[in-house]
C-alpha cells in the first residue's frame, strides 16, 4: 500500500533519477519542503514522458498499420469501444485528481508560517536586496539564519517588481511595491545557497543576486552578537511613532483622536463600510500610506497620508513596533 502512497512514488521516482559528479540535475535540497517540490516534481515528468512515449508510439504505430495502400480503398466503419472510452477518460482524470491533490496539500502546507518563526524583512530596490533583522543587523545581498528555525520574510519592493528565489530551499515570491509578500523557509543543512531576483527588473537584474548563510544555532548567535547594529526595528518604529507625531492621536488608553494600537495586531477591524479586516502588515501599511481609504466608525477621517514621506524601510519599523503592542498587551493579560 506504501507504493501507492504519491509521495512514496516520487521518493522513488527521485531515486531513479542518474546523478553525474560535476553535474547535478538539480539543486541540493536544503529545506524542509524541498523534498516534497521535488517529489512532485520527478511525479509529473514521469506522467509526461510516459504518455508521450505511448500517444506518439501508437501515433507511428497508426501510421504504417492503417496507412492508405491505393487511390481507391474504402476506410472500414468505425466502431465504438465503450472500454476504452472509459479508460482513456477515466486514467487521465484519476492522475489529474491526484496530481491536484498532491499539489494543493504541499502548497497548503506551505503557505503559511509557523507562528514561532523568526522574522527578518526584506526590501527589494534596483538592484540589490536589503534585509534588516528585528534585532537590527542589517544586510546587504546577504542572508544569516540559524539551522533548524523556520524564517519568516517579510518582503515589499521600493521601486518595481522583483522576486525572491532561492533554489536549494525551493521557494519563491514576488516582492510587489505598495505590497507586503511573504515566504517562509526551514532549512535543514548548514553552508552557503544562492538566492536570486528572478523577474526581470532592468538592466542591473543579472547582478541582483546574493547568498543565504546557513550556520549552526551557536555561530549564528555568535554572528548576530558581533553584527554592527544600531537600534532594533521597534526601537525605531518607536522613535518614529513619537517624531512624527503618531503618539498624540494613538493614545494607548484610546482617548485620542485615533483608535489605540495596542493589542490590535491580529485581530479583525471593521470599517465604516462594515467591511471587516485583518489588522496585519497590509492593514498597517494602508493605514499609513492611504488612511481615508479605510475609515473606522467611531473615528473622523484626520489622519494625514504618509505617502512618500516614510521610505519602505521605516514603515516596516512602524509596524514592527506597532506588532510589539499586542505583544506587551499578551504579556500583561498573562497569555
Amino acid at each position: 500500500m506504501e507504493l501507492l502512497n504519491p509521495n512514496a512514488i516520487g521518493g522513488l521516482l527521485a531515486q531513479a533519477v542518474p546523478r553525474w559528479p560535476g553535474f547535478p540535475l538539480h539543486p541540493v535540497r536544503a529545506s524542509t519542503i524541498a523534498e516534497g517540490v521535488d517529489d512532485l516534481h520527478f511525479f509529473l515528468t514521469a506522467i509526461t514522458l510516459f504518455f508521450t512515449f505511448i500517444i506518439f508510439t501508437v501515433i507511428f504505430y497508426f501510421m504504417v498499420r492503417y496507412r492508405r495502400r491505393s487511390a481507391d480503398e474504402q476506410p472500414p466503419e468505425t466502431i465504438t469501444n465503450m472500454a476504452l472510452e472509459l479508460t482513456w477518460t477515466l486514467v487521465p482524470t484519476a492522475l489529474c485528481v491526484v496530481v491536484f491533490v498532491w499539489s494543493s496539500s504541499l502548497y497548503f502546507q506551505n503557505s503559511r508560517a509557523p507562528n514561532a518563526s523568526m522574522e527578518i524583512f526584506v526590501i527589494g530596490k534596483q538592484w540589490m536586496w536589503h534585509l534588516q533583522h528585528p534585532e537590527g543587523v542589517r544586510e546587504i545581498d546577504e542572508l544569516h539564519v540559524p539551522v533548524g528555525v523556520p524564517v519568516k520574510l517579510t518582503m515589499t519592493s521600493q521601486d518595481v517588481i522583483h522576486d525572491f528565489y532561492v533554489p536549494a530551499f525551493r521557494v519563491k515570491k514576488d516582492v510587489l511595491p505598495g505590497r507586503y509578500t511573504s515566504i517562509w523557509f526551514q532549512a535543514t543543512r548548514t553552508g552557503r545557497f544562492h538566492f536570486f531576483c528572478t523577474q526581470y527588473c532592468g538592466t542591473g537584474h543579472a547582478v541582483m543576486i546574493g547568498w543565504v548563510y546557513v550556520m549552526t544555532p551557536d555561530d549564528y548567535a555568535a554572528w548576530l552578537a558581533g553584527g554592527t547594529r544600531g537600534e532594533t526595528m521597534t526601537q525605531a518604529g518607536e522613535r518614529l511613532f513619537h517624531q512624527y507625531g503618531c503618539v498624540t492621536c494613538h493614545v494607548a488608553e484610546g482617548s485620542g483622536r485615533g483608535p489605540s494600537l495596542v493589542g490590535q495586531f491580529g485581530k479583525p477591524q471593521k470599517l465604516r463600510d462594515g467591511e471587516t479586516l485583518l489588522v496585519d502588515e497590509a492593514f498597517l501599511r494602508r493605514a499609513i500610506t492611504q488612511p481615508n481609504s479605510m475609515p473606522i466608525p467611531n473615528y473622523a477621517p484626520v489622519m494625514p497620508s504618509f505617502q512618500g514621506q516614510l521610505s519602505e524601510e521605516q514603515i516596516l519599523q512602524l509596524i514592527a513596533y506597532v506588532k510589539s503592542l499586542a505583544q506587551e498587551e499578551r504579556k500583561g493579560t498573562g497569555q
